[in-house]
């Protein structure tokens, strides 16, 4: 299975402009995603619209491919890129791996479980998720939640807390139940990755602000892999300075 790792990565952001360019322990954030899908990964690259950015990846050495200003999703942003990756190196990618650039200590073994789902031939999509733990905020509207069926594959994600707890006091829900976050991390087979990024939107990602909906309901199987390991996402200025602090005291 020939594997694709891509880093969308945009200069321009309302909560936090230059993000991907952010200091973390003497690297940009970016060189931090890159070095982990790196080591994962034969073949990895930062897709930029920014030359900012694609300067500062080719200053540490890395991959980047330049794409269009006008897309309005990483996935978006994926398509393109992975036609550019196949022309540059000649191969034709079964699996391309949608890295977030605000994710900087991604694990390894977190790639390595997105990956492992496509050992089943009638997955699309992959993506992973964390059970909640007992100091989350369940009720955020900015961790989406994920409902999973039998088979492990997402039935639904919603900025809402699903499912909902009839009976119960909602200060008792996350103990009663395993509520699941899901991790901005996708896996898509090339085929598919082609497909959904020319769907039109749907109803329910209209509603909810979340793509993944076009794609379940559109008939795409998303399978979901669970992980226990934190990721440190960072959206916001105040984030930087949390995965700093975690940076210093376990990279020092």
């Amino acid at each position: 299975m020939r594997v694709l790792a891509l880093i969308p990565a945009r200069f321009a952001s309302t909560r936090f402009p230059g993000k991907p360019l952010a200091d973390i322990a003497g690297k940009p954030m970016i060189q931090w995603v890159y070095q982990r899908a790196s080591a994962v990964f034969g073949y990895a690259f930062v897709a930029t619209d920014d030359v900012r950015i694609e300067q500062a990846v080719v200053d540490f050495g890395g991959k980047v491919i330049m794409t269009s200003t006008e897309h309005k999703s990483g996935t978006d942003r994926c398509a393109e890129a992975l036609a550019k990756a196949e022309e540059l190196t000649g191969e034709v990618f079964d699996v391309v791996v949608n890295i977030q650039g605000d994710e900087p200590f991604i694990q390894t073994e977190q790639l390595r479980k997105l990956i492992g789902c496509f050992d089943e031939e009638r997955v699309d999509i992959a993506t992973l998720v964390k059970p909640f733990g007992a100091g989350d905020d369940i009720f955020n509207m900015n961790s989406p939640k994920v409902v999973l069926n039998l088979a492990g594959d997402a039935i639904y994600f919603s900025r809402s807390v699903i499912p909902f707890m009839r009976g119960v006091e909602q200060l008792e829900w996350a103990a009663r139940h395993t509520f699941y976050k899901h991790i901005g991390l996708y896996a898509y087979r090339a085929k598919a990755l082609r497909e959904i990024t020319v769907l039109e939107q749907s109803p329910l990602e209209l509603a909810e602000s979340l793509e993944q909906l076009r794609w379940i309901e559109n008939g795409y199987r998303i399978r979901v892999a669970i992980t226990n390991m934190e990721t440190l996402a960072v959206d916001t200025p105040e984030d930087l300075e949390r995965v700093k602090q975690f940076a210093a005291e376990h990279l020092g």
